[in-house]
């Protein structure tokens, strides 16, 4: 059978998918045997292409007898039962009277191939290839794609929205494949339109008898880790350690972060040349306030560090064991250490791992605190 766009098509059709060509020679293989069987009742053949002289050849294959192999119906049922463990392929048989019209020379346990002409195969026949072609094709596309989206699992990607609903967007992510975003894993100041292209970071992915499931979300703290990674460097490579982060999606993320290199300043860093790389994470989030703090072995440095942007006076009473300290900050800074709902202390107990009881310069000088202190 000759075809002289057929190779040309499936290196296109290969590219465009994302798989190689002999992949979906392989569909067309099956598609051939499949219609060699829905003609003859068997599979006892091969396809062999010949890219060189553009074309796709189907051969039936006889194996040569005295005479026909019989069953009783219970060694057909044996048969049957052991038919995966049988290692020599399975031929249809031609009587050796028959294989010698054909060549002379032929003997018993010769085997006959020859050339099939797809031409006298019935047009059902050839629809029904044609069609376990196409679906061989979709389910590779398939299982490429649930492989390339199950190693983005725990990753950020890049999604195009596609439609709005009242509940979900729709969002293109590629490899033919969509998914759904829930408005309550937006954040609150996501303002997106069709064709706006947004960051999300992939939760989990499902294999499907369709397309893959992939599960996304703008809401997960890690989010913001790989946005750190994306567009700081010195975090991607390694040199600075995002050492805890705790969120509150939409409003505001608090990080612990830490340089490997003493020569690297871990703040400065993160931020950027006038704010630049800071910016990019804050605008990637919708405006999502980011605290960096400067992560301590020091548990009294530490503690007041993830306090900030409030002062600390000074950190008491650490306990190693339980974690658990004494903060004391200046009167004014009582609201701003505490943060409105209890947010900042709140963040700062999560991204540093330490519970954190303030209390005001006043309180601890009536408690005695204040000679302790020395002030």
């Amino acid at each position: 059978m000759i075809n002289k766009d057929f190779y040309r098509l499936a290196e296109e059709d290969a590219e465009s998918r994302g798989f190689n060509v002999d992949e979906v020679l392989a569909c067309m293989e099956r598609a051939l045997i499949g219609a060699f069987k829905k003609e003859h009742g068997n599979t006892s053949c091969k396809v062999e292409f010949k890219k060189d002289k553009n074309e796709i050849l189907l051969y039936s294959i006889h194996k040569v007898v005295e005479e026909y192999t019989t069953y009783s119906k219970e060694e057909d049922e044996e048969a049957e039962a052991v038919k995966e463990e049988v290692t020599e392929p399975q031929y249809a048989e031609m009587l050796l009277s028959d294989a010698k019209k054909i060549k002379a020379s032929y003997k018993v346990g010769d085997l006959v191939i020859q050339q099939e002409n797809l031409k006298n195969y019935s047009r059902m026949t050839i629809l029904s290839a044609g069609n376990v072609y196409k679906q061989g094709v979709r389910t590779l596309e398939r299982e490429k794609a649930y492989q390339y989206f199950k190693e983005l699992e725990n990753e950020m990607i890049n999604a195009e929205v596609s439609n709005i609903g009242d509940r979900f967007l729709t969002l293109k992510l590629g490899f033919n494949v969509t998914t759904i975003l829930p408005l309550n894993e937006l954040l609150p100041n996501d303002h997106l339109e069709i064709g706006d292209f947004v960051k999300v970071y992939v939760k989990r992915v499902e294999q499907t008898t369709k397309e893959p499931k992939v599960v996304v979300s703008r809401i997960e703290r890690n989010l913001v880790t790989r946005l750190m990674e994306n567009y700081i460097p010195e975090i991607k490579t390694g040199v600075i350690e995002i050492k805890g982060i705790a969120r509150d999606p939409g409003d505001r993320t608090k990080i612990a972060i830490y340089s490997n290199d003493e020569k690297v300043d871990a703040i400065g860093s993160c931020v950027g040349e006038g704010g630049s790389r800071i910016r990019e994470i804050v605008n990637a989030l919708g405006g999502e306030k980011v605290d960096l703090y400067k992560w301590s072995e020091d548990p009294e440095e530490l503690i007041a560090n993830s306090l900030q942007p409030a002062s600390v006076t000074k950190v008491l009473n650490i306990d190693v064991k339980n974690k658990t300290s004494q903060v004391v900050v200046p009167d004014d800074h009582l609201s701003l250490a505490i943060g409105k709902q209890g947010q900042n202390v709140r963040l700062a107990v999560q991204s540093c791992g330490w519970k954190i009881d303030i209390m005001p310069t006043s309180e601890a000088y009536e408690k005695g605190l204040i000679q302790i202190l020395g002030l």
